[in-house]
């Protein structure tokens, strides 16, 4: 199967984003991509809760779910949007994935379950917990004959998550993301090998990179990795674009049947 990672670099305008999804996705499937998955908050980046909550609104009168549905079936594509933001209440919102089948049908949603609230620096701090409620369950979908796991950015400091997909058969797992560019220049890469190593899985992290209009700067470098670790395709950069991957499913089951640490359980305990 052909993969792809869309790098985007969000805008505060939800039309503008939609605009710019489209046009890479269109490109990685003109060079094949049949599975395409796109960033966290694809259609806004927006840290002011009043500017964003006068933009978003619930899931049935959202204008990206319904494009992207339409055009998953146009493309004939198994399409990821890594996330959006959701209106669930009065000043409360989900940070929400879709996934979207060949024939535009919902396949699935996940709800970011471990929110950002954290201390970067001195500089910057986020609390994504003031706007967001985290989700409460793991879910996965079948997408082209593969098992497609599903989490968002933040999640991917959760080893427990990842294991629980690989000890439930998952093959591939989505961590489209908005990584900080200190925590990304730190942390990014060696995190993602290390949730592909642990389970087994191939791991496909779609990014948001460069310099946003509401101020923020994240770090790119969306990549692809391979059940072993091996980087399959990367962005060398933080700038909008797309990479593709040819991926073998078949190489999760003999990389699990070499190193089957996923599958162990220990009779360990912390006394």
């Amino acid at each position: 199967m052909r993969i792809s990672a869309i790098q985007m670099c969000s805008g505060t305008n939800i039309e503008d984003n939609i605009a710019a999804a489209d046009a890479l996705i269109r490109q990685a499937v003109k060079d094949g991509a049949q599975f395409v998955a796109t960033p966290e908050m694809t259609h806004i980046l927006q840290k002011n809760p009043k500017s964003l909550f006068e933009q978003i609104t619930t899931q049935d009168k959202d204008k990206a779910v319904s494009f992207f549905a339409g055009l998953a079936a146009e493309l004939g594509i198994d399409l990821l949007l890594g996330s959006l933001a959701i209106k669930t209440a009065e000043n409360r919102a989900a940070n929400r994935s879709f996934l979207f089948g060949t024939d535009g049908s919902l396949k699935a949603t996940y709800d970011k379950i471990h929110l950002f609230d954290v201390q970067v620096s001195d500089q910057e701090t986020w609390t994504e917990s003031r706007v967001y409620d985290g989700g409460q369950r793991a879910i996965t979908a079948p997408i082209n004959g593969a098992h497609l796991g599903l989490s968002i950015c933040y999640d991917v400091r959760f080893p427990s998550l990842y294991r629980h997909y690989a000890q439930h058969g998952v093959d591939i797992i989505a961590v489209p993301a908005a990584f900080t560019r200190p925590t990304g220049m730190a942390h990014w890469e060696v995190l993602l090998r290390a949730r592909a190593i642990e389970t087994g899985c191939f791991i496909i992290a779609p990014a948001q990179g460069g310099r946003h209009a509401d101020g923020r700067a994240t770090w790119g470098r969306s990549m692809i990795i391979d059940p072993w670790g091996e980087i399959v395709a990367s962005a060398s950069d933080d700038k909008p674009g797309f990479i593709c991957g040819d991926i073998n499913i078949g190489a999760v089951k003999t990389i699990r049947g070499k190193i089957p640490a996923w599958s162990y359980e220990s009779g360990w305990s912390g006394d």
